[in-house]
């Protein structure tokens, strides 16, 4: 290696190659209305739409979709990286977001459960994802559980 040659450190590729996969995923799934994009494998998923908290312009992130009745669960997993994921932050600083799943709009508040809240919907989202068990172990940080309540009329 030659120096002064700064190479990407490895957040930086994972962070920039998420950017890629996720805008490509997000533009398949609005330009089909879900038909590409609206099922992981077995997951169903959904766009969820929120303010960046610096920027205050929308950004969109594909999650895997996990119902609660009349409620929507999102996973703040990153994967299993000691960071919290921009989209989690961005609700930290505004709650208000929306989410695009099978070709609906739905406004939503954003709430972090609790730990007792947490412990009844994990199950929930492990039966959606598998691997949600194994980001946690990967771990040392609690992976928040984020309650998608909606607020407001839906669009289709």
């Amino acid at each position: 290696m030659s120096p002064g040659l700064n190479l990407p450190s490895t957040n930086q590729l994972k962070d920039g190659l998420s950017r890629v996969f996720m805008a490509a995923h997000t533009q398949l799934f609005r330009r089909t209305g879900g038909r590409i994009g609206g099922k992981l494998g077995r997951a169903e998923m959904m766009l969820l739409t929120t303010t960046g908290r610096r920027s205050g312009q929308p950004r969109t992130t594909p999650l895997t979709c996990i119902r609660d009745g009349e409620r929507f669960l999102a996973i703040a997993s990153f994967g299993g990286d000691d960071r919290d994921p921009q989209w989690f932050k961005n609700l930290q600083a505004n709650p208000d977001a929306t989410i695009q799943v099978a070709g609906e709009t739905v406004a939503v508040r954003a709430s972090v459960a609790t730990a007792e809240e947490k412990k009844a919907l994990w199950p929930k989202a492990v039966a959606a994802y598998k691997g949600y068990d194994g980001y946690q172990r990967k771990t040392s940080r609690d992976i928040p559980v984020v309650i998608l309540s909606r607020t407001g009329i839906s669009s289709t």
